[in-house]
């Protein structure tokens, strides 16, 4: 019993019940004082108007006239019907069904309620006075003990609707309460499910969308995001597990072979040098995860300023110019304004620099790689590179931007898979996304920023957004240890 009144279903079916009631008393107090109030309207003209016509037959008859008139009346009339009394200036007498002077009602002309003996019962009677010419008093009146059953009949109606309404109450509640329970314990069960471990588990919906419904397909998607999350979170741990295996493998060996073999200096510094370069390896794909998790937490949001997109992406192209010819690429910039944006300018010149530095990695000699800054007319600014590299197969795409994701192009080249993971996540913090297309042949990159940055926007790079490359250990590194300024910008490549 205790279990069935706390229950959620029983209170909300109790509170329409009290509801309901309060309801309709507030329906029935003015009702039923509007239903008084023209009764005894009603009443009181009625004796008026009987009042105004033995008047009449007064001034047409005289006294003796009216009584004769009154006296064939009353024998006409049911019992009780109409009190009628027609007296003399000393109130004695002269017609009528009473018979004497009531006491209680004084001799002023009015309407009067109070009770009085009729044909040997006590009631409550309603008279009009009339003084009539020469001195004659006419008393008419009604029982009011003919309306008296309406009034109980009222108040039982109403017990009985409350009643009604209750007992309906009730029962409503007890089938919404076995109904909601249900639907409850369908989703205890998958809960409890869920805290086990078996992430296969849904909660229950049904094809009518109700409450329930909505707020399980609200849960579901939750629940797909978090096992997305953990599954990004176990794919994350194996990754850098597996990448960090190699260059600690590596400076372990180099320092037992120094340990074991004794080299001479010029050896022994160039194996010092090898194991730094894996010590800095290791420390550029923390560095990495350490900003991607600034980024995604928004802490880097603080450091937004008014920037010039165009600057940012020029000097960027200045600083990969040397790298470029070197490697017999035509590296160019094109734009169409200053497109200003507020944003953080160390973050934005990582990402032009990671995007450069992977269309380098992948574009053979004499290929080319353009950069350009565009206004869109919405306000937003793109930032697209452009290169005619051998691009990504199709079924590739949706993964580029996953960390530590790496297609079977870039098994052969340095890196770990974070450089587009950094590119997605500062355009998402500046409000856009990153989109990667097809160049036909080639990867085209397009950063989309708004004008107002930090919006929250999501970040597209997937099947519909087109190819895509791995970024590489050189764009992590640049990522994670230049730290570069909009106004000099300093970026390094991996060794």
């Amino acid at each position: 019993m205790n279990r069935l009144l706390r229950s959620s279903a029983f209170t909300l079916a109790f509170s329409y019940v009290t509801f309901g009631i309060a309801a309709l008393v507030l329906f029935a107090a003015p009702l039923w004082y509007a239903w008084q109030v023209t009764i005894q309207e009603s009443r009181t003209e009625v004796l008026r108007a009987d009042t105004q016509r033995l008047s009449e037959v007064f001034r047409r008859d005289g006294a003796p006239g009216l009584a004769a008139f009154i006296d064939n009346r009353v024998g006409m009339q049911i019992p009780g019907e109409r009190i009628l009394l027609l007296t003399d200036s000393t109130l004695h007498r002269l017609a009528g069904n009473l018979p004497e002077w009531p006491e209680g009602i004084p001799p002023e002309p009015g309407t009067y309620t109070l009770p009085t003996n009729l044909s040997g019962r006590q009631t409550h009677a309603m008279f009009v006075h009339t003084v009539l010419p020469g001195g004659y008093k006419l008393l008419v009146g009604r029982d009011q003990s003919l309306f008296a059953s309406l009034a109980p009949r009222f108040w039982y109606g109403l017990a009985a609707a409350v009643a009604v309404l209750s007992i309906a109450g009730a029962l409503g509640g007890l089938m919404i309460r076995r109904a909601v329970l249900v639907r409850v314990d369908g989703i205890r069960h998958t809960v409890l499910a869920i805290v086990q471990g078996d992430w296969s588990h849904r909660l229950p919906t049904k094809t009518a969308s109700d409450e329930l419904d909505t707020l399980s397909r609200t849960i579901n998607g939750m629940l797909d995001q978090i096992e997305q999350l953990l599954h990004g979170v176990r794919d994350v741990s194996n990754s850098i597990a597996h990448d960090l295996r190699t260059p600690l493998a590596e400076l372990r060996s180099r320092l037992e072979e120094l340990s074991l073999t004794r080299p001479g200096p010029e050896e022994t510094f160039a194996e010092i040098d090898g194991a730094v370069a894996d010590v800095d390896r290791v420390i550029r794909i923390f560095n990495a995860l350490l900003r991607l998790a600034e980024i995604d937490t928004g802490m880097r949001r603080s450091g937004f300023v008014p920037v010039s997109a165009a600057d940012i992406a020029r000097q960027a192209v200045d600083f990969y110019l040397p790298a470029a010819e070197l490697k017999g690429v035509a590296l160019s910039y094109q734009g169409n304004g200053p497109a200003d944006i507020s944003g953080d300018p160390v973050l934005l010149a990582q990402a032009i620099g990671n995007l450069i530095d992977n269309a380098l990695k992948y574009t053979t000699d004499g290929g080319l790689i353009s950069v350009e800054v565009q206004t869109l007319p919405d306000g937003k600014v793109r930032i697209t590179v452009a290169d005619d590299g051998p691009g990504i197969p199709d079924e590739e795409k949706p993964k580029v931007s996953t960390r530590f994701y790496r297609g079977d192009a870039s098994r052969g080249t340095p890196g770990v898979g974070l450089g587009l993971t950094l590119v997605a996540s500062v355009a998402k913090l500046h409000g856009g996304v990153l989109e990667l297309a097809d160049n036909n042949p080639g990867l085209r990159a397009n950063m989309l920023i708004a004008a107002q940055a930090g919006m929250g926007a999501t970040v597209v790079a997937g099947p519909t957004a087109g190819a895509g490359q791995p970024a590489s250990a050189g764009s992590a590194a640049a990522a994670a240890g230049a730290a570069p300024a909009a106004h000099n910008l300093r970026m390094r490549s991996a060794s």
